[in-house]
């Protein structure tokens, strides 16, 4: 019974741990928003075509002697 009366306390740690880590990172009220400003997306440019693959050996029949 000792173990698990241990287990419990270090649960209890780790969870509060792990919710002061959320709060830090994420604080409450943020809901989800994003801070960015609601400037005009730059269209990006075309990507430039890549040169074809380039193609195995060819291979060609034999004649049998």
């Amino acid at each position: 019974m000792e173990s698990e009366k241990a287990a419990g306390i270090l649960g209890a740690i780790v969870a509060i741990a792990a919710l002061a880590a959320a709060f830090f990172f994420v604080p409450p009220g943020s809901n989800g928003k994003s801070t960015k400003s609601t400037q005009p997306q730059q269209t990006p440019e075309a990507p430039v075509a890549a040169a074809p693959a380039p193609r195995g050996p060819v291979i060609r029949e034999v004649p049998q002697q």
